[in-house]
């Protein structure tokens, strides 16, 4: 995930930065008629460095395990392909939806990268299941109730694989800086932090607004143009501090 860039200009020395598979629900938290329509923005960006990148159309986005495909819509984000979606709520609930992206080939990296980004959204205060899988293959299960955090709380969350908690995982982490924030140096821009021996990871939230978390697991192999690259599969949860 971490992009190496290197130029003339640059020799000798490298800039690193993160693109987040971002996934974005108008509210996490429907409270009234006028908010049950809820839209949905996917796009591959830099968060914090509010850069975009081209978003191949995706396979889908999904309600909880699939069991309702949602329209997709292409619209620019950042000057570059993205979709859009919407979904009216019509019942209380905890509301679980998914992008399952195509594998997208990254030639400065030599691998290909395939991100499964997951939003939770409570409806008319439900609460019940926020903490329960919906059976990705990569997925990340908050440990805290994820749709009424503060900046300044810390966020917990399992990183599972194959059902099963993964251990010792990168889970590089970024905020959707739409507030123009300026970071002290090139590695403050994407922060990580590492699975315990039950999949465990947390941080602390210190500015509101939405927040990507990306566990990275490497397996598999995809071919292109005759030879074949390493996959990087990501887990991805977004989470909003108040």
């Amino acid at each position: 995930m971490k992009k190496l860039i290197s130029s003339l200009a640059l020799i000798g020395a490298t800039i690193a930065n993160a693109h987040f598979l971002t996934f974005l629900p108008s509210t996490d938290n429907v409270n009234s008629k006028e908010q049950s329509t809820v839209k949905f923005e996917a796009m591959f960006i830099h968060p914090f460095e509010q850069t975009g990148m081209t978003m191949e159309k995706p396979e889908g986005i999904y309600l909880e395990n699939k069991k309702e495909k949602l329209s997709l819509k292409e619209v620019s984000k950042f000057e570059h392909k993205a979709w859009e979606t919407t979904y009216k709520i019509k019942r209380p609930g905890v509301y679980k939806f998914f992008v399952q992206p195509e594998p997208y080939f990254e030639p400065a990296e030599e691998k290909f990268i395939s991100h499964v980004p997951k939003s939770i959204i409570s409806a008319y205060a439900m609460e019940d299941g926020w903490d329960e899988a919906i059976g990705l293959k990569y997925e990340i299960i908050p440990m805290v109730k994820p749709f009424s955090l503060y900046a300044g709380n810390i966020f917990s969350g399992k990183v599972l694989h194959n059902g099963k908690a993964a251990s010792n995982v990168e889970v590089e982490v970024e905020l959707y800086n739409e507030f123009g924030l300026k970071a002290p140096s090139d590695t403050h821009i994407t922060q990580v932090v590492k699975t315990d021996e039950n999949g465990n990871f947390s941080f602390v939230m210190n500015h509101k607004g939405w927040w990507g978390f990306a566990a990275l697991i490497e397996e598999g192999e995809k071919e292109y143009k005759g030879k074949m690259y390493p996959i990087e599969n990501g887990a991805l949860i977004w989470i909003k501090a108040y």
